[in-house]
């Protein structure tokens, strides 16, 4: 069922994408992104996300990163937050009166 859904996406990406400009305002491509939501979660929910993903990819979006969630680039931590969470990001040094 996968293969199945894939092979329209895959056929816009190879055959119809190039010809085209780039105009997605996100990263990944809606494209890309509608296969790596299918392949992580399955056709029914990767289908719901990459539909919702094209749903918001219009011209008065702001775009920007946009990764699947839960993919491993999705886990990775924000910047200024700490790794383990026994870790702290601000300073814990007291000063003595």
């Amino acid at each position: 069922m996968r293969q199945l859904l894939l092979l329209p996406i895959r056929f816009y990406q190879y055959a119809i994408s190039p010809m085209m400009a780039s105009h997605c305002r996100h990263y990944p491509t809606c494209s890309q992104y509608a296969v790596e939501a299918i392949q992580h979660h399955g056709p029914l929910k990767g289908g719901y996300l990459a539909t919702a993903r094209l749903l918001r990819c219009h011209p008065w979006a702001e775009g920007g990163y946009d990764p699947v969630p839960g993919t491993e680039l999705n886990t990775a931590p924000r910047s200024g937050q700490a790794c383990n969470p026994t870790e702290s990001t601000h300073s814990t040094t007291q000063t003595r009166h």
